[in-house]
């Protein structure tokens, strides 16, 4: 494959959700889940619509005819905050189809968003003998270990819900651009994540928001951070009448009881709270949150959005315990896994001295109906078959690039022979 470059995709504001939970590992020990579906690596074509590039086969530099590793003796590593969460878990189910549909193996390590669990997990994994990690990391820090370590054991390495920030962290991000085994990243747009979930209460007329973040640092955290208080901003220039306020975080980790202890905290600082922003952390916190504020009986008078949709986000919606959320996203990993999976295939070469980047798209809810919308092909089914998965996997990288950001309600409908009915705030 040729040296593909720079390069950043992304749709809109659309994008999936699966609900069932799947258990995984436990938090402090790795957990394998082998395919022996040889099937999986079937020829079928009946699924090259996913990418919708312009073309229905993957381009040169990632045909189908890349053959140079036996797929059974191919291992992928996962390094994940937890696979046993809300969202963790819905990832673990994408990731563990996706082995089973290309005849793969996947082991897990939970890492708990600790740093040094975090760095022990790329060496654990590249012991174990993974040719490829993909890596949910907290900080960009973290990151200047992982690729030292798989830059040493010639192992390939993608993020996925994150990426290193060029700004912020010009050296490690250079370090990832020269790594000749740094595949790339795969990462949503944060900065307007923040800034579509504060309009929602904004619109709702809120405007005495509490703020819940998870771990000091995080770049995904830092990015919604940023959308909030430039969406507040926005409004209060545009209303000097009107004004809202954002709160200093109060930290919660990625536990649903530091979820709770945040959000009183910030009920008790201001008994005027109208609203709360349990930022993320893989839904623990939110759950945390929502029965904190269950808890002391104001429902009714706090509204809270987030990100990472829950497993009952539709009655929640229903019931008012929540007022929004934005998520679907749970098949990001899946295309840093592809990207990996192409990697040890050799379909994607000449990593050094390019960083390349998909930019994976948000659903935003606001209403029950909304969570309708996408319920029929995201929550009763995953959006992917083992054929489309098998075929994404033949793509080029630009191909793939272009699946990830089609990836929508409408998208899923049409590859299932259905028709989804665009939703206001999903359009």
């Amino acid at each position: 494959m040729k040296n593909f470059g720079r390069k950043v995709l992304g749709t809109g504001l659309s994008a999936v959700m699966a609900a069932g939970l799947l258990a995984g590992c436990g938090s402090s020990t790795a957990s394998t889940s082998a395919s022996a579906a040889s099937s999986a690596a079937s020829k079928s074509t009946s699924a090259a619509s996913t990418a919708d590039a312009g073309s229905t086969s993957a381009s040169t530099s990632a045909a189908s005819t890349a053959t140079e590793t036996d797929n059974s003796k191919i291992k992928i590593g996962v390094s994940i905050w937890s696979s046993t969460d809300v969202l963790g878990s819905q990832c673990k189910l994408i990731l563990d189809e996706a082995a089973k549909a290309l005849g793969v193996e996947v082991q897990y390590v939970d890492q708990g968003h600790v740093s040094e669990k975090v760095t022990a997990s790329v060496e654990q994994l590249c012991a174990a003998g993974c040719q490829g990690i993909i890596i949910c990391n907290s900080s960009d820090t973290e990151m200047t270990s992982a690729i030292k370590t798989c830059n040493d054991n010639k192992v390939y390495l993608a993020q996925f819900f994150r990426i290193i920030s060029k700004d912020d962290s010009a050296d490690i991000y250079q370090a990832a651009t020269d790594s000749p085994y740094y595949v790339g990243a795969v990462h949503e747009n944060e900065v307007e994540n923040g800034k579509k979930l504060v309009q929602i209460l904004l619109d709702k007329g809120d405007r005495d928001i509490g703020l819940i973040g998870w771990e000091q640092g995080d770049a995904t955290w830092l990015g919604r951070w940023e959308g909030y208080k430039e969406g507040v901003d926005a409004w209060n220039k545009d209303n000097p009448d009107d004004q809202a306020k954002l709160s200093e975080p109060q930290y919660a980790g990625t536990t649903s009881d530091g979820g709770a202890k945040a959000a009183d905290a910030l009920m008790q600082a201001d008994p005027d709270l109208d609203a709360l922003i349990p930022a993320g952390g893989g839904g623990d916190p939110l759950q945390g949150a929502i029965a904190a504020v269950e808890k002391a009986g104001k429902t009714d008078s706090i509204d809270i959005v987030s990100t990472d949709f829950l497993p009952d986000l539709g009655d929640r919606l229903a019931d008012g315990s929540m007022a929004g959320e934005s998520g679907g996203h749970y098949c990001d990993p899946l295309f840093a896994f592809l990207m990996v999976y192409n990697a040890i295939k050799g379909n994607y070469k000449d990593f050094a001295g390019t960083f390349n980047e998909i930019q994976f798209p948000y659903l935003y809810v606001s209403s029950a109906d909304d969570y309708k919308q996408y319920e029929k092909y995201f929550v009763d089914q995953l959006p992917y078959t083992d054929d489309e998965i098998v075929a994404m996997s033949k793509l080029s990288f630009d191909d793939l690039a272009a699946a990830a950001g089609k990836l929508s309600i409408e998208d899923a409908a049409e590859r299932a022979g259905g028709e989804a009915v665009s939703s206001s705030s999903a359009s």
